[in-house]
């Protein structure tokens, strides 16, 4: 790829409604994410790392969240003509908002004709994995491809939430491009299985504009980058699909590969954090030669002290960032994030506790998401009867995972007596 100039657009304006309450003060890719972590950082590191480092990020919906990480934290040397810029819906084109991913682009094509790269690469902001993205346009130029797209194989019955791609005997040209299809169509000699868009594109600088060009004036498109511009480059005959399980990340250990988590619904998200409390984690933060970036809060290292009865706090299997005080609690399979406080005799079980949560004393929390400055007062219990969530306001998964948004009171309920005692469980089964 010597030579070759890349424009990276991150497309960071959906709504995540999904993701409701933890969407309801800022846009999905501003969650936090893995104690210190906001989701947009894997994208970004992704870039970054590769040496990609002209990056246009496009928001809209409830934006100042990741607007100010953005600004704070992902600074670069403008000297080398490096940058990570939001991009807000300005309405260039006409007096409405941004209709779809490809309408995003569309109205800041002005990017595109100010940068003239040779390569636009497109990615997601809502997604946990890591990925070098120099290996991907490698097989781009190889092709001669007009647009390449990342996918990954996963089982038919789960790749109904995907856009899918079917590729003819090579295995890269795409046959058949499908978004989110009831019966998705397999990869060739693996009936069981079909591959998933990842979201993530390269194009050749003409084929997108032309592609955006022709989609802006249909009036039956939905504006979609999987669900029209891809059908029409397929029909074209120019578009690929990359084998994400063949991309081989420095530094990356033998169980990442492979790894990428949509963070679609709640379930998701606490799906990925347990990923990251495990024994042998599927995928590892600590890889120096592809780090997932971020600004660090200056906070002084986590704590863990006696409770006035002289008993140890203790973290189990659980990520602890700085910040964090145990005075005497029990944390096992959790993830706590900066400036969270667990109090004596508090019990944290299988939860994700965001910035400045505290957890008061006698208190019980299991199988739930705490967002920012939450207070659980001493002796209430959260997680432990969903009925009882769902009676006082709280948010309640399908899959059960009880979820409290910024503000919410939390009403004191006695935990049961004696706290159950702590079962090992199985890691759920990877989600791609």
């Amino acid at each position: 790829m010597a030579g070759q100039r890349v424009l990276s657009i991150v497309l960071a304006g959906g709504r995540g409604q999904r993701l409701a309450p933890l969407t309801a003060d800022r846009a999905k890719p501003a969650v936090p994410f893995g104690g210190l972590y906001r989701v947009v950082d894997f994208a970004l590191s992704n870039l970054v790392n590769a040496g990609w480092r002209r990056i246009c990020v496009l928001t809209q919906y409830k934006s100042h969240s990741l607007d100010r990480h953005l600004s704070t934290t992902w600074r670069l040397n403008t000297l080398l003509g490096n940058y990570v810029t939001a991009v807000p819906a300005q309405q260039r084109v006409g007096p409405h908002w941004q209709t779809g991913s490809a309408d995003a682009i569309y109205q800041s094509l002005n990017l595109i004709e100010d940068e003239q790269p040779d390569v636009v690469a497109v990615l997601g902001a809502d997604h946990v994995y890591r990925m070098d993205p120099r290996q991907m346009i490698e097989a781009h130029r190889a092709w001669g491809a007009g647009v390449t797209v990342a996918g990954i194989p996963v089982p038919r019955a789960q790749a109904t939430g995907f856009g899918v791609a079917q590729s003819g005997r090579d295995g890269h040209r795409i046959d058949t491009f499908l978004e989110k299809p009831a019966d998705p169509p397999a990869r060739p000699g693996q009936p069981d299985e079909a591959f998933a868009s990842m979201g993530n594109y390269l194009f050749d600088r003409d084929v997108l504009v032309d592609a955006l060009r022709k989609d802006a004036v249909n009036d039956g498109s939905g504006h979609s980058i999987g669900g029209d511009i891809i059908p029409m480059l397929v029909r074209d005959g120019a578009a690929h699909v990359y084998d994400f399980l063949g991309n081989q990340v420095p530094g990356a250990a033998a169980q990442d590969a492979g790894y990428w988590q949509d963070l679609g619904t709640l379930d998701d998200y606490f799906r990925a954090h347990l990923d990251l409390c495990a024994a042998d984690p599927p995928f590892r933060l600590d890889n120096d030669r592809w780090p997932i970036l971020t600004q660090v809060p200056p906070l002084p290292p986590a704590k863990f002290g006696r409770d006035d009865r002289g008993q140890p706090g203790q973290a189990v299997s659980s990520l602890v960032s700085n910040g964090v005080i145990v005075a005497g609690g029990l944390v096992r399979d959790s993830v706590l994030s900066p400036g969270v406080r667990v109090d004596g005799s508090a019990r944290v079980d299988r939860s994700v506790l965001l910035n400045n949560t505290r957890v008061g004393s006698g208190a019980v929390v299991q199988t739930a998401i705490l967002d920012k400055n939450v207070v659980v007062p001493e002796g209430a219990a959260v997680g432990v009867d969903k009925e009882h969530d769902r009676a006082r306001g709280f948010t309640v998964s399908e899959g059960g995972i009880t979820v409290i948004g910024k503000g919410q009171l939390v009403t004191p309920l006695l935990p049961l007596s004696p706290f159950p005692s702590f079962q090992p469980h199985s890691r759920p089964a990877r989600a791609h």
